[in-house]
C-alpha cells in the first residue's frame, strides 16, 4: 500500500527555494529536478521502510544528479511520510536534522 507524503513547512520552502534557483539557471534543470524530486518521493511513498533510519525517527535518500538528500519520517497510523527537510549536501551535517 503506498503512503501519501506531507511536506513540513520548512521543507516546502527548501524545494520551492531550490527548484527556483534551477529556474533561474535553466528550464530544463528545474523540470529535470521536479522529475527527478518526484521519482525519489513515488519511491518513498512506496516502500518508506526502504531507506535507512539515520538519526532518532528520520530516514533519508540522496537525489541521484542533484545535490540533495530528502529527510523523513513515518507516521504508520496515518499512511503518511512527513518530509522534514530537502537539504543541500553542502549545507552544514550538523544542522540536518534541526528545525531552523
Amino acid at each position: 500500500m503506498n503512503y501519501v507524503h506531507y511536506f513540513e513547512p520548512l521543507a516546502l520552502k527548501e524545494y520551492v527555494d531550490a527548484l527556483k534557483w534551477y529556474k533561474q539557471r535553466s528550464d530544463a534543470a528545474s523540470i529535470n529536478f521536479v522529475k527527478e524530486m518526484d521519482v525519489a518521493i513515488k519511491v518513498i511513498c512506496s516502500d518508506p521502510q526502504k531507506f535507512r533510519t539515520t538519526y532518532k525517527q528520520f530516514r533519508e535518500t540522496a537525489l541521484k544528479k542533484y545535490p540533495f538528500y530528502i529527510i523523513y519520517s513515518i507516521d504508520e497510523s496515518r499512511k503518511q511520510v512527513i518530509i522534514f527537510s530537502v537539504f543541500h549536501s553542502k549545507r552544514n551535517p550538523l544542522k540536518k536534522y534541526s528545525k531552523k
